[in-house]
């Protein structure tokens, strides 16, 4: 399907809520990275940047979370021409959330998205698994970011169309 006919579904938006957790109090969600708040937001309403003191609650964050898959839709939008079915779009649209839509947008994933070899489009994700240069597929690494890589091997199966 053309990405034009296309937004994220409700299990997809739930998908990348669940990945990122609720939090009412902004916080560093893992060492070295930036203040979110919600289910991962860093940015107010007003466009500045979150800040440790920040509240929200359960409506006010979903609300922002929609906002804000809503950008990284249309950094989709952008760079994928390939056609894509809706479990694929919510898996991109998830790991987009997640590392940015200027790095999904210049990745490897993209350049062989575009060239229609969904399979290896899909086998990327698998690669986004490194924090502050550590491996999270490995079990010593578990506790500092193990959840990327449950969440990648997630977003993976989605994308495969594995029901994830």
């Amino acid at each position: 399907m053309l990405l034009a006919a296309l937004s994220l579904s409700a299990a997809g938006l739930v998908g990348v809520v669940v990945h990122e957790g609720y939090s009412e109090s902004a916080i560093i969600p893992v060492p070295g990275d930036v203040p979110t708040v919600g289910f991962g937001t860093t940015r107010r309403p007003d466009g500045s940047p979150v800040q440790i003191g920040d509240k929200t609650t359960p409506p006010q964050a979903l609300a922002r979370a929609l906002q804000d898959v809503r950008k990284f839709e249309g950094a989709l939008r952008q760079c994928v021409t390939a056609p894509l079915h809706q479990y694929e779009y919510d898996a991109y649209v998830g790991l987009a959330y997640n590392v940015g839509g200027a790095a999904f947008c210049g990745s490897t994933l993209v350049k062989r998205l575009n060239a229609g070899d969904y399979a290896a489009a899909c086998a990327e994700i698998l690669r986004w698994k490194n924090y502050q240069g550590k491996d999270c597929s490995k079990p010593e690494h578990a506790r500092l970011c193990g959840g990327l890589w449950v969440r990648r091997q997630a977003e993976y199966r989605q994308c495969m169309g594995d029901g994830a």
